[in-house]
Order: C-alpha cells, then sequence, then structure tokens
C-alpha cells in the first residue's frame, strides 16, 4: 500500500475515532468513547506509517 492510501485510511480513522469519542463523550457511554480513543491511535500510526513511507520510497 502507497504513501497516500496509508494517509487516507489515517485521516478515516482518525475522523471516525473523533465522532466515536465525542458520542461516547455525550451520551456517557465510556466504552465508546476509549473505542474512538483507540481508533485514533490507530489513523495516527497509519498516518506514520506513510510519513515513512513517504521518506523511504514504498519499498518499507
Amino acid at each position: 500500500m502507497g504513501e497516500f492510501q496509508d494517509k487516507a485510511k489515517g485521516a478515516g480513522n482518525n475522523l471516525a475515532g473523533k465522532v466515536k469519542e465525542g458520542i461516547g463523550a455525550a451520551t456517557d457511554n465510556k466504552s465508546l468513547e476509549t473505542e474512538g480513543k483507540a481508533q485514533q491511535l490507530k489513523g495516527d500510526a497509519q498516518n506514520l506509517k506513510g510519513d515513512v513511507k513517504g521518506a523511504f520510497g514504498d519499498k518499507v
């Protein structure tokens, strides 16, 4: 998977995670809030993976 694809997936996970976290906080659903935070971390990792691929090429 290329740099752009990793970053796009990362952005999607960050957005979905923020929505889940916000809904969880608004409804006092700690489980959903935690799931949202975890999904944002996954998105951050995917963004980092894209950054590394951009720096070293898609061969990583």
